[in-house]
Parts: structure tokens; sequence; C-alpha cells
């Protein structure tokens, strides 16, 4: 009966995080920089929106406010209206991409090496923080729970973030892989929460055990909020893994493809860029050496080849 009740309660508490995103993940919202002249009904052509989806590696609301300033800097670098365009999980920004629904996409690690096996999708940057384009899973549990091994959260409560993310599912999964182990036996439930800080969020509350998150996230929700490094603990830090990349379909207009390149990869060689970067907590945008996803290809491989 307990077990029944552990379940149902769990099975609520998803429920409620993604009903917070069920709206907003499929939202449109037009942004116009600052100065920039709005459309008129004057009969005049006015150029298409450059249409941008970014992935729920933070929830919409966040997504919106972390990445506003950003968005109205290449509107006004493009001199055209910039289409913010949300979906709730990363398979459907993918297929976007792929189907031409959007132009330009800021995707999660694995999602990009899916993509690009799928179709080609094309990596034109990738974040540089702290000196290096890289970043790490975290696992992480309440602050003040006993566990200190991975194989103590057997029989525990685990939050993943999205089917096709790298740190919130594909790590942990291998992990428990390497040990002759998967998620279905080893936890006694797992819950969805399709954003990095809804999951963090998940663990300081103790509506789970545990979670693995991107670390990224981690480090800059614990800075904006220290509250959260008093409530949870990171239990283990993975690799590190090549950072989340902006990419785009490799058939994109290839002029269009050179002046995107060049608003993102020339962010921190501009004043107003400098400032955009500091909020965004990245040092500068870089095109790295694919090497860098290497260890993502291996694991889903590995994990291929067992199935």
């Amino acid at each position: 009966m307990r077990k029944i009740a552990s379940w149902l309660i769990l099975a609520l508490f998803a429920v409620l995080l993604t009903a917070c995103s069920a709206g907003p993940e499929y939202k449109r919202v037009q942004l116009t920089a600052p100065g920039q002249a709005q459309p008129n009904p004057s009969g005049q052509p006015t150029r298409a929106p450059l249409r941008v989806a970014i992935s729920g590696v933070i929830s919409p609301k966040e997504t919106f406010k972390t990445y506003q300033d950003l968005l109205q800097y290449i509107s006004k670098k493009l001199n055209r209206p910039v289409e913010l365009v949300q979906r709730k999980t990363y398979a459907e920004v993918n297929d976007l991409i792929r189907d031409g629904g959007i132009d330009l996409a800021f995707v999660c690690t694995l999602a990009y090496v899916q993509g690009q096996q799928d179709f080609g999708m094309e990596l034109i940057a990738a974040p540089v923080i702290n000196g290096e384009p890289l970043y790490r899973a975290y696992v992480i549990v309440p602050a003040d729970s006993p566990v200190v091994r991975l194989e103590q959260l057997r029989g525990k409560t685990f939050a993943f973030t999205d089917p096709n993310s790298n740190t919130g599912r594909l790590y942990p999964t291998y992990l428990l892989w390497q040990s002759g182990e998967n998620p279905d036996g080893f936890f006694r439930s797992v819950v969805f929460t399709y954003s990095h800080d809804n999951s963090i969020k998940a663990v300081a509350d103790r509506m789970v055990d545990a979670a693995s998150v991107d670390s990224l996230v981690y480090e800059a929700a614990i800075s904006r909020n220290p509250e959260l490094a008093e409530r949870t603990r990171v239990l283990l830090r993975s690799v590190p893994f090549g950072a989340p990349p902006v990419v785009v379909h490799p058939a994109l207009s290839p002029d269009l493809k050179e002046a995107l390149s060049k608003i993102i990869l020339g962010l921190d060689v501009d004043p107003e860029g400098q400032a955009i970067l500091s909020g965004l907590g990245i040092d500068r945008f870089m095109v790295p050496d694919q090497a860098i996803y290497e260890p993502v290809r291996q694991m889903v491989r590995e994990l291929r080849g067992q199935r």
C-alpha cells in the first residue's frame, strides 16, 4: 500500500511539473530589438522573422528571461524580427530543425549528436564557460541525504530531465548499464521533469531522492539562489562532455548561416555582446573540435549495442 501511495505521489508530481509548461512550450514569442521599427500594415513588404528554438534545458519562463537579450541582439544585427519557438521535448526541437520549421536552435548535447547522425545537423558554435567548451553531469541528492554512493540509490525515486538529454538521462543510464543495471529495475520509480531547473527543485524539495542535471544549470542556479546549495548536494560528477551547441540545418542558406555565425562568434568583441555573455554566464562562443562530443557518441554506441 505504501509503495502504491508513493507511486501516486510521483505520478501527480510529474503531471504538475509538465502542466506548468504544457502551454508555454508551444508559444511563439515575437522579439524585436529596442529601437527597431515594428511591422506596420502599410502594404510594404517586411522581412520574415528568424525562427529560433531553445531546448528545454531550463523551464519555458526561465528560457525566455535568460535568452531575451541575446535574441534581441541577433534581431538588431540582422535587422529582422526574431521569433522564439518553444517546445516541451528535445525531440520536438530536433524535428523542427530537420523539417525546416526553425532557422537556429540552442540544443542539448545528445540532441545534437542524434541530429547530426539523423540529418546532418550542423554546429555553428558552442559556449565557452570557465575557459572551456565543456560541461558535466551532476547527480544530486538532498543535502541531508544519507546516500554517499550511487549504489545506495537502489529502490529510490529519481528524476530524469528529458528522454533525449545527455546529462539528464543518457549518462545516469550508462552508469547503471556499466554495473549491469537499468533504471526501471534499479530505481523504485522515475519521473521526467523536462527541465534541469525543475529537477533541481524536485531534489531540493525532497519530491525525489536524486536527479542527474546539467552542471552549468546547477552552478548558475545555486549562484542565483544560494539556498539551493544548502538544500542539495552533488553526489558525483561525470567526465567532461562537449557543451550544448548552437545549431542549424545543413541546408540553411549559406549567407544566413554565415551571418549568424559571425554574430554569435563575435559577441565577445562587442561591448553590448560582452554584457549579454556576462548575463548568460558565458565567456564567449567558439567552434570546437568535434572530438569533445565523442564521449557522448561512445555512450550511445555502447548502449545501442546491448539492445
